[in-house]
Formats: structure tokens, C-alpha cells, sequence
């Protein structure tokens, strides 16, 4: 009888070695296809959210929040909106909340891949919900005035989806805050991660690296698209944004330009 051959050494250390190319090849691709659809599933979390709203402004004759310096913020007028909904506060790429226990003295400020929150009883003046978080933000010029809130002119607020250029007018995205009030002079951040937090100069908390280069971003026709980080000084944030302002093409910024911003991290990205 003859006695059936196995496999060398050296057959098996070609087929592992083999077996370890084709891994490393797969890997990236793989990766690539997971964050495309953790991004799929975060465009339709905030498609969610484009319905919460719009529901909110059916039940209040077409208009949003009125917000004043210390009431009417979207996370506690839509609560009993959103409050069931816990798997839609976060974008499938953020995995953890800065302060979930809610500890004193914890900051609790959000990130690239940190969701804000949770708001603790320490610092919930003003109204807010307390134990509320989320990896998405609103444009605080869609609100209702009250008194001027955070110092902006009455004048540049929408108050309602019922305008003219809806497509271009961003309602709910991706944000390391809960709110913001971009200006078109306010600066881009220095390194990817930079956070200036001061109201004043808000356009940071949406610029966040978490979507190779863009966010995710829900807008006053309820549609949802993503959206380049250059791209965001081309919106149309308030009435009266200068949208060919020092930050776009139209302005005049160059490639050239942003490798000379900050540590240069935003010049590999697409221009506007």
C-alpha cells in the first residue's frame, strides 16, 4: 500500500505566507467598506433627524425653536421627539461619551470620534436635559430669536424651512457640540482635533476629520449629503454669510494657502 504524501514544511510556510499577502491586501479594502457604511447608517441617522424636525415644525405652524440665551435649545424643546431614540444620537463612528457617568468636574465637551455629554446636573443651568448627548449638532441660526441669542443679529436667522435655497442651508450635522454659530470669517482648525469652544468663532465644532475629509449633514429641504470640510465656508449658515469669503475658491484661497494653515493638515483635501 502506498502511503499518502503530506504537506513539507516549506508547503505550508508558502500557503501561510500566501494565506498573510492576501490578508494584507484584503484588509484596507475591507476597512474602506466598513467606514462607508458606518457613514451610510450616520446619513440615516440624521435623515431620522430631518424628520424629528420637521415633525416639530408641523406641530408649531412651520417655525423652530425660539431661542433665547438660556432657553428653547433643540435638546430640550424636541425631547419628547427624540428621547425613545437613543441608537440615533450617535454616529456609528462614535463609540464613546465624554462624561458618561456624569462625574463633577469631568469635561464633557465631545471630539472627532467623542460624543458630547453626557450633560450633568453640575452644568445643566439654563434648562438643559440633564443625562442628554449626541455626536450631532444643529445650525443655531435656524432657531427663533428671543433676545439675540449668543450675541448674533435677529436678522440673519431662517426661523423657519419655509425660505428660499433650502438645499444649501445646513440644519443638523456632524459636531462635537450640540449647537454652533458659524461666521464666515471664523477660522479652521490649526491640526486635525483643534477646538476653539467660544461661540464666537464656531465653524470648528463642525469641521472634524470623521469622514475621511467630510461630515455628514442634513439640510432645510430635509435631505442629507455629505459634505466637504472646505466645503463648509461655501454654506449658506445665516442670512447675510458671505459664501465667496477669504476660506473658499471664489474668495481666492489656494491650495498653497491651506499648507500654510496651522500645521497644513486640510490642504490633501478637496477645494470649494
Amino acid at each position: 500500500m502506498r502511503l499518502r504524501k503530506g504537506f513539507t514544511l516549506i508547503e505550508l510556510l508558502v500557503v501561510i505566507a500566501i494565506i498573510a499577502l492576501l490578508m494584507a491586501i484584503l484588509m484596507p479594502a475591507l476597512r474602506r467598506v466598513k467606514k462607508q457604511t458606518q457613514a451610510v447608517m450616520c446619513q440615516s441617522n440624521l435623515k431620522q433627524w430631518g424628520s424629528l424636525f420637521m415633525m416639530y415644525t408641523d406641530d408649531n405652524n412651520g417655525y423652530f425653536p425660539r431661542r433665547t440665551g438660556n432657553s428653547g435649545r433643540w435638546i430640550d424643546v424636541l425631547w419628547n421627539y427624540y428621547a425613545s431614540n437613543e441608537d440615533t444620537r450617535l454616529c456609528p463612528l462614535v463609540t464613546k461619551i465624554a462624561n458618561p457617568t456624569m462625574t463633577t468636574g469631568i469635561d464633557w465637551w465631545g471630539g472627532t470620534f467623542l460624543a458630547w455629554g453626557k450633560v450633568p446636573p453640575w452644568d445643566a443651568g439654563g434648562g438643559r436635559t440633564v443625562g442628554v448627548y449626541g455626536s450631532y449638532g444643529i445650525n443655531g441660526y435656524v432657531y427663533v430669536p428671543g433676545t439675540d441669542p449668543m450675541y448674533k443679529p435677529a436678522a440673519r436667522f431662517w426661523r423657519t424651512p419655509n425660505v428660499k435655497g433650502v438645499a444649501d442651508i445646513p440644519l443638523f450635522l456632524d459636531c462635537y457640540f450640540w449647537c454652533g454659530w458659524p461666521d464666515d470669517d471664523d477660522r479652521p482648525p490649526l491640526y486635525d482635533g483643534w477646538q476653539f469652544r467660544d461661540d464666537s468663532d464656531a465653524m470648528n465644532r463642525y469641521c472634524l476629520n470623521r469622514h475621511d475629509g467630510n461630515i455628514n449633514a442634513v439640510f432645510l429641504n430635509y435631505n442629507v449629503r455629505s459634505v466637504g470640510l472646505k466645503e463648509l465656508w461655501t454654506l449658506n449658515w445665516h442670512k447675510g454669510f458671505n459664501r465667496a469669503n477669504a476660506w473658499t475658491l471664489a474668495g481666492g484661497i489656494t491650495t498653497e494657502d491651506w499648507k500654510n494653515w496651522g500645521d497644513g493638515w486640510m490642504a490633501k483635501f478637496k477645494n470649494y
